[in-house]
C-alpha cells in the first residue's frame, strides 16, 4: 500500500502572451478559445484611460461580438459579480475577457463561476472547503492586467466581499485560472506613481509570503525568489518613470510570478491586510506594504535562513545569515519609503481602538494558517500594534 496522505499537486498551466502590443492579440486568442460573444469586464477608470479601445478593435477585427460591464469597485462586492453574470447570460456570451487590476480580474473569474454554479457565492468559500464544490467546465477567459500587483491573471482564486458577512472571502479552485494571460507593459503605463508603488508592493508581498509559507512547492519557491529579485531591480524605476517599459515589464512578470508562487500558500500579512481592505477600504497593496515588515520580524525566529535569502534578493549585503535575516524587514521598510508609501496604520486614519476588532477578523481569515509561525488572535493584535506607529 502507498501512503497518499502526503501527496501534493504542482502545476503551471496558464498560456501567457508577453510583450509590447500584446493586448492587440486578444481577438486572435479569443478565436483560439472558440469564443464568439465576449463579456468585457473592466471599470470606469480603464474606460476613461482609453485602455479598452485596442481590445474592442482587436475583437471587432476577429469578428467577436462584445458587451461591457464597467461597474466594478476596487474591493469587489458579491453584487457586482452577480450583476455581471446577469449581463453575461442576457448577452449570451461564451467567453469572458477581464481588463484591469486584480479586483476586475477577480470579478471576471467569478462571473464564470456564477453562470455555471448555484448561488450563493459563500458556499464556495475556501475557508470551508468550498473549492470542492467547483466542478465541471467554466467558460473560457482571457485576462489582461492593467496593474502589476495581484497576478490575478494567472491565479486560481477570486477575492470578493460577501454581502451577508461583509467579509473579504477567498474562492479557490484551479478551474478559476484564466485560459490566457496577456501581459502588455503598455497597458500599465497609465498607473500613477502611488498606484505603481502599492501594486508593486503587493507583488513583492506575494513572493515573500509564498517563499515563507509552510507549504511544500520547490518550483514556487524558486519563482518567488525570482519575483523578489525583479521587484528589487525594477519597482523603484517603475514608480519614478511610468514610461520605462522595461521596468513595467519586469513588474508584470513579478506580479505574475507572485501569483504562481502563492499557490503554495500565503501568511499572516495577508490575514492582516484583508480586514483593512474589507472593513476600511484600504488598498490591498498598501495594506500589505504597511504590514509586511512586522510579519517578517515575527517570522524571523522560525525561518531565519529563508528570511536571510529574501534579504539577499532585496540587495542586503552580508556574509552572515543572522545579519541578513535581521536586516530583511529594514530593507522592505527602505523600499517602501523610497517609493513614497506610508509606513503606519495611524497615518491612514485607523484608531488604535479599532485594532482588537480587526485582529478578530484577521484571525478568522485562513491565510495565516500557512504562516511559518503559528498565530493566535493575540499575536495578530500585537502585529497590528507594531504596524500602528511603524517607521
Amino acid at each position: 500500500m502507498t501512503d497518499t496522505e502526503n501527496l501534493v499537486l504542482w502545476s503551471f498551466p496558464t498560456r501567457v502572451v508577453f510583450g509590447g502590443g500584446a493586448a492587440r492579440q486578444c481577438g486572435v486568442e479569443a478565436v483560439r478559445l472558440a469564443g464568439h460573444r465576449a463579456l468585457l469586464v473592466a471599470d470606469k477608470g480603464i474606460e476613461a484611460a482609453g485602455l479598452l479601445h485596442p481590445i474592442r478593435s482587436a475583437l471587432d477585427a476577429a469578428g467577436i461580438a462584445h458587451e461591457s460591464v464597467l461597474d466594478i469597485s476596487s474591493n469587489p462586492l458579491e453584487s457586482e459579480v452577480l450583476g455581471a453574470a446577469r449581463v453575461y447570460d442576457t448577452f449570451k456570451a461564451d467567453i469572458v475577457i477581464g481588463v484591469g487590476g486584480g479586483s476586475v480580474l477577480d470579478v471576471a473569474k467569478l462571473v464564470r463561476l456564477a453562470v455555471t454554479h448555484p448561488a450563493p457565492l459563500a458556499r464556495y468559500d475556501d475557508a470551508i472547503g468550498g473549492g470542492e464544490k467547483i466542478v465541471g467546465t467554466l467558460p473560457p477567459m482571457i485576462a489582461i492586467p492593467t496593474t502589476a500587483g495581484t497576478g490575478s491573471e494567472v491565479g486560481r482564486s477570486g477575492v470578493v466581499t460577501i454581502q451577508a458577512t461583509n467579509r473579504k472571502t477567498v474562492i479557490f479552485s484551479p478551474l478559476l485560472i484564466p485560459d490566457v494571460a496577456i501581459l502588455d507593459p503598455g497597458m500599465t503605463q497609465t498607473m500613477p506613481p502611488s498606484m505603481s508603488a502599492a501594486t508593486g508592493m503587493d507583488a513583492l508581498t506575494h513572493c515573500v509570503e509564498a517563499y515563507c509559507s509552510s507549504g511544500d512547492h520547490p518550483m514556487a519557491d524558486a519563482i518567488a525568489l525570482g519575483g523578489i529579485q525583479l521587484c528589487h531591480r525594477s519597482l523603484r524605476a517603475a514608480v519614478e518613470d511610468g514610461a520605462d517599459l522595461g521596468a513595467r515589464g519586469d513588474m508584470l512578470k513579478a506580479a505574475m510570478m507572485g501569483a504562481v508562487a502563492f499557490q503554495k500558500g500565503l501568511g499572516a500579512c495577508h490575514s492582516l491586510a484583508h480586514p483593512l481592505s474589507a472593513e476600511l477600504g484600504m488598498h490591498h497593496g498598501l495594506a500589505n506594504a504597511i504590514c509586511l515588515p512586522a510579519v517578517l520580524d515575527f517570522n524571523r525566529s522560525v525561518i531565519p535562513d529563508r528570511i536571510a535569502e529574501i534579504a539577499r534578493h532585496l540587495g542586503v549585503r552580508s556574509d552572515e545569515a543572522n545579519t541578513l535575516s535581521f536586516e530583511c524587514a529594514g530593507a522592505v521598510r527602505a523600499l517602501r519609503r523610497v517609493i513614497g508609501l506610508p509606513s503606519d496604520l495611524r497615518s491612514q486614519g485607523i484608531a488604535e481602538s479599532d485594532l482588537p476588532r480587526l485582529a478578530a477578523l484577521a484571525f478568522a481569515d485562513p491565510c495565516h494558517n500557512l504562516n511559518p509561525r503559528s498565530c493566535s488572535q493575540d499575536d495578530l493584535l500585537a502585529l497590528y500594534k507594531a504596524c500602528f506607529d511603524d517607521a
